[in-house]
C-alpha cells in the first residue's frame, strides 16, 4: 500500500513547473493520479492510482511530496486521517488506572494526536476525513473493549480529562495577571498551597505571568493540570526548560497522583521517562506521514528496544544504527594539549554573584556542564564566547568562538539555505559537513523553509548544525537538546562526537538530560550555589567525580543497565540506591 503525504508548507505550486504532475508516470498515461484543483494551491495525489515509483517526490524542488510504503494490514486500522494526503494515525496507546503509561518516539508520529484523541479534542473519523467525526461511530467501533467503555464514558461526561498541552511558552498570551490569582481559578481539588510547595513555585506566586521564566511557566502548566479534578490526566512534554531536580519533583508528584488515577505521559528526556513511567508503547511510521502505537511494554523494555532500533514483537526496524552507551564515559582520558583555559572570573548582577575557578580544556574533548537553573552556567559561557566581559578576571586565549545559545533568534528573513550560505559560503558544500553534520540532523529536509516559520525542534537543529560547521576553534553549545526529541538528542551526541574527534577541537556542552551528558561528555563541570543569588563552578574533572557531586545535591543514584549500559535512575529508598548513597557512590554501582 502506498501513502502518499503532502507538506502543506513546503508546498509552493506558484514557484514550480508542476513536476510532480508533469513527470508522474501514469498521468503521462492519461491517469489523472496528480491533479492541481482551480481554487487550490497544492496538488492532489490520488493514493489509488498512485503505482508508488517516487518520482512525484524526488522531482518536487521543494521537498514537499512523501510516498511511503506501509503494510497493507494497517489500512485497516487507521484511526485518524486529517485530510487527503495528509498525515494518518494507526492504533492508540492503552490506559491503565494505577499506572503511569507512556508513548516513546520521535516527533511527527502522532504522539500529540493520540493524546488530543484521549482527550475527546479530536474525535478519530478512521480514515473517513470527508465524512466527519462521528462519537457514536467511536464507540460503535470499539464496542467491547476497554477502549470502547473509555469513549463511552468520555463522550457521556463520566470520565473527565485534564491534559496538560506541551506549548508552555503559550500560556502569557492567554493568562494574564499573577500566578497565584491563575492557580486559585483552577484549583478544583483544593491544593494549592501543597502543589506549589512539592513543585517549587512558592516564591513565583506573585510573579505576573508575563514576567515568568519558561521553567516556571512548566510548573504553572503541570500545577494547573494536576489541581483540576479529572479521572485520566495526560502530559504533554514535562521537562522542558526545567533542570534534572525539578524534572524529579515533579515526576514524583505524578507518580503519587497516578495511585488511583490514570496518567499518560509524553515525554524526550529518557532518564526521567524510565524512571517514571511503568509502561511504554514505542511508536515508529515516518514523521509527518504516518504513524504506528505499538502494544505496552515494560519501561526497560521499551527503552532498551528503541535505543537498539529494533521492535522484536512488531518485527519492525526503526533505526539503521543503534545507539550504544558504554563504561568508558567514567574514565575517558583526554589530549594533554591545552586548548582553551581561563582564570578565576567573577561576575555579579541583578542581586546574583557567580565565581567561576580556573580551568583548562584539552584538544578533541567535550565537557558537559550540570548544575540546578540560575546558577550562573549562562553566564559562564556567554564569558567565555565574548558576550560578556567579566567584573574580575578573563579568558586566557585568543580562539575562534563557535556559540550557540540558549535562545535562538528567528529574525533572520530569508530561508534556511540563505541563511546557511550567508555564514558558511563556500564550506556548505564540504562532504564531511553534508555527511556528518547536516544529514543525521535532517537539516536538508528544512533547507528551504523559512528560518521564521520554523518550529522550535527544526529550529534548534538548523542552529546545532550552523555552529558546528562553522570553522571555530572552541565550540560552545547552550542547551542543544532542547525542543529535540529523544531520537534526535541521540543523533546530536553523535554529531558532536564525531565533529570533535575529527577536527581535535574542544566543546563545551550546557543540558538537563542526563543520558544526553553521559552520552557526549569526556569530563564535567559542576555549578552549585543558591539559584538566584550566587554560583560557583567546579572543575572540569572526571565523570564519576562531578556526577557524584552533582547527584549528591540531588539525593538521587543512577546505576547501568545490565543490557545496554544506559543510565538509570534508582528508585528512591530502593536497595541499590541505599546502597550507593551508603558507599559515596551515586554515579553507576
Amino acid at each position: 500500500m502506498h501513502v502518499a503525504v503532502l507538506k502543506k508548507e513546503k508546498c509552493h505550486s506558484k514557484k514550480c513547473n508542476h513536476e510532480c504532475q508533469y513527470f508522474c508516470p501514469p498521468v503521462r498515461n492519461g491517469i489523472p493520479t496528480v491533479e492541481f484543483i482551480e481554487g487550490q494551491n497544492e496538488p492532489i495525489i490520488t493514493e489509488k492510482l498512485c503505482i508508488g515509483c517516487g518520482i512525484c517526490a524526488k522531482r518536487c524542488p521543494f521537498g514537499a511530496i512523501a510516498i511511503v510504503n506501509v503494510p497493507d494490514e494497517l489500512n485497516r486500522e487507521i484511526v485518524h486521517q486529517y485530510s487527503e494526503n495528509s498525515f494518518r494515525l494507526y492504533s492508540l496507546p492503552l490506559l491503565s488506572k494505577g499506572k503511569v503509561v507512556s508513548i516513546l518516539g520521535k516527533n511527527g508520529l502522532g504522539k500529540t494526536t493520540a493524546l488530543n484523541i484521549l482527550a475527546g479534542i479530536v474525535v478519530p473519523n478512521f480514515g473517513n476525513f470527508s465524512a466527519g467525526s462521528d462519537k457514536d461511530a467511536v464507540v460503535e467501533k470499539y464496542a467491547g473493549t476497554l477502549m470502547g467503555r473509555y469513549f463511552k464514558d468520555l463522550y457521556d461526561g463520566k470520565n473527565r480529562v485534564a491534559m496538560k498541552s506541551q506549548y508552555v511558552d503559550q500560556i502569557p498570551r492567554v493568562a494574564k495577571g499573577n500566578v497565584r490569582s491563575l492557580l486559585k481559578k483552577v484549583d478544583e481539588r483544593e491544593i494549592m498551597d501543597e502543589l506549589t510547595d512539592q513543585l517549587g513555585l512558592k516564591n513565583s506566586l506573585d510573579r505576573d505571568i508575563t514576567h515568568c521564566s519558561g521553567g516556571e511557566l512548566q510548573k504553572i502548566a503541570v500545577a494547573s493540570t494536576l489541581m483540576k479534578e479529572a479521572d485520566t490526566y495526560l502530559f504533554d512534554e514535562i521537562s522542558s526548560y526545567l533542570d534534572i531536580g525539578e524534572r524529579i519533583r515533579i515526576a514524583s508528584v505524578i507518580q503519587k497522583l497516578a495511585q488511583d488515577r490514570a496518567v499518560m505521559v509524553v515525554e524526550h528526556d529518557l532518564a526521567i521517562l524510565d524512571w517514571l513511567a511503568d509502561e511504554i508503547s514505542p511508536v515508529y511510521g515516518e514523521a509527518g506521514a504516518y504513524g504506528v502505537i505499538t502494544k505496552q511494554r515494560a519501561s526497560n523494555k521499551a527503552i532498551n528496544a528503541f535505543l537498539g532500533g529494533y521492535l522484536r514483537e512488531e518485527n519492525v526496524r526503526i533505526r539503521e544504527y543503534e545507539i550504544a552507551f558504554s563504561r568508558r564515559s567514567t574514565v575517558r582520558s583526554t589530549s594533554s594539549a591545552e586548548a582553551v583555559s581561563w582564570q578565576t572570573m567573577e561576575k555579579e548582577f541583578d542581586g546574583f554573584h557567580l565565581k567561576v575557578n580556573p580551568g583548562t580544556l584539552y584538544k578533541g574533548e567535550i565537557v558537559g556542564c550540570l548544575g540546578r537553573n540560575a546558577l550562573g552556567k549562562t553566564t559562564f559561557m556567554k564569558m567565555l564566547a565574548g558576550v560578556l566581559k567579566p567584573d574580575k578576571g578573563d579568558v586566557s586565549n585568543s580562539l575562534r568562538i563557535s556559540y550557540k545559545p540558549q535562545y535562538i533568534s528567528t529574525e533572520f528573513d530569508g530561508t534556511v539555505r540563505d541563511l546557511f550560505m550567508q555564514t558558511l559560503k563556500e564550506k556548505i558544500e564540504d562532504s564531511f559537513i553534508k555527511a556528518e553534520v547536516m544529514h543525521p540532523m535532517d537539516v536538508h529536509e528544512i533547507m528551504d523553509s523559512y528560518v521564521q516559520d520554523l518550529s522550535g525542534g527544526e529550529l534548534q537543529r538548523a542552529s546545532i548544525a550552523l555552529s558546528l560547521a562553522n570553522e571555530a576553534d572552541f565550540y560552545l553549545l547552550d542547551e542543544p537538546s532542547a525542543h529535540l526529541d529523544s531520537e534526535y538528542r541521540m543523533a546530536v551526541g553523535k554529531v558532536l562526537k564525531r565533529v570533535m574527534e575529527n577536527t581535535g577541537k574542544p566543546a563545551m556542552v550546557i543540558d538537563h538530560d542526563v543520558y544526553f551528558i553521559d552520552l557526549i561528555s569526556d569530563r564535567l563541570m559542576v555549578f552549585r550555589g543558591e539559584q538566584g543569588k550566587e554560583g560557583e563552578s567546579f572543575g572540569p574533572m572526571p565523570m564519576r567525580n562531578g556526577m557524584n557531586i552533582f547527584l549528591k545535591e540531588l539525593g538521587i543514584t543512577f546505576r547501568r543497565d545490565q543490557k545496554t549500559e544506559r543510565p538509570r535512575i534508582n528508585k528512591l529508598e530502593s536497595s541499590n540506591d541505599r546502597s550507593q548513597k551508603e558507599s559515596g557512590e551515586y554515579y553507576y554501582s
